[in-house]
């Protein structure tokens, strides 16, 4: 995990490609020689964390035993939050125990993943309460995101302070930048475009780079752009939830019909709050029907 020590740092690449969302080159790239036994387990952590994002729960369940070190249990734990809504209840029951144990209450990690899974459940103030701490810079860098869901922009702005005055060239202070930008909007959007497209030109193009810079092109307007970009981002993954949901968003600004990328995200991603508010639409609809039939 990005500390905020000093030292030589040999997951240094390994890091900025998952922040990057390379998470195929991350796993690729994980064989790394000489890690202390601590280096070795965030290598491991970084490297379930990669399986994650690309939908492999059932395959981080499966080779995280109970032998693992605690960062790599609450990985494990995320895992099965996210591979199925049955399971959701019980690994929130398991992850409140385990940060109400002072001997690993404090572990970065768990209370990374703690951070994660409240903002999943939109339960802002419960994951605060495990992450506002900081200590590192991916706490720092969800802060910045809990902060920006809130709708406060200033207590993320301090947040992200914080991470300038450790590193400001971070790919994560970089990242939460853009985010910043993008959530305050009118001439910061196109700051935030710019950051993406630094980062696109130093390192090779990835569907959350180039989510990132769409978005930023619808936010000022340049939709044609924009669906340039997403149709290339869905070239290197068909079942990207951001990709297809942004492209539902552009092609009807564009005029085109988005059935189809709706029906997609339908589909292999059911519980994406998008799904989610067409649902609920749809229900209003068919109910305001029925009220007046």
């Amino acid at each position: 995990m990005a500390g905020m020590g000093a030292g030589p740092d040999h997951l240094f690449n390994l890091r900025n490609t998952f922040y990057l969302g390379a998470y195929q080159t991350a796993i690729n790239n994980s064989e790394i020689p000489n890690l202390s036994p601590e280096d070795a387990v965030e290598r491991d952590c970084l490297v379930f964390r990669s399986y994650i994002a690309l939908g492999s729960y059932q395959l981080v369940i499966s080779e995280i035993d109970e032998a693992a070190a605690t960062p790599l249990q609450a990985v494990k734990l995320l895992a099965m939050y996210l591979s199925s809504p049955d399971n959701k209840e019980s690994t929130i029951s398991s992850l409140k125990e385990w940060l109400a144990d002072s001997t690993i209450g404090n572990n970065a990690i768990l209370r990374l993943i703690a951070g994660t899974v409240f903002m999943h459940e939109e339960d802002y103030n419960e994951a605060l309460k495990h992450t506002h701490a900081g200590g590192t810079m991916d706490l720092h860098a969800l802060n910045v995101q809990i902060f920006i869901k809130m709708h406060r922009s200033d207590y993320a702005e301090k947040q992200l302070r914080v991470m300038q005055q450790y590193d400001e060239d971070h790919t994560l202070t970089q990242l939460a930048t853009a985010w910043l930008n993008l959530a305050v909007g009118g001439s910061k959007i196109q700051e935030a475009y710019l950051i993406f497209q630094d980062f696109s030109e130093r390192y090779p193009m990835t569907c959350l780079v180039l989510n990132s810079k769409a978005v930023c092109c619808m936010q000022m307007g340049n939709f044609d752009e924009a669906e340039s970009l997403l149709l290339e981002a869905l070239n290197k993954d068909a079942k990207d939830p951001e990709t297809l949901a942004n492209l539902v968003v552009c092609s009807l600004h564009v005029g085109k019909s988005s059935s189809r990328y709706l029906s997609q995200l339908k589909l292999s991603h059911p519980e994406h709050v998008l799904v989610k508010r067409v649902s609920s639409a749809e229900d209003n609809f068919e109910r305001a029907l029925q009220s007046i039939a």
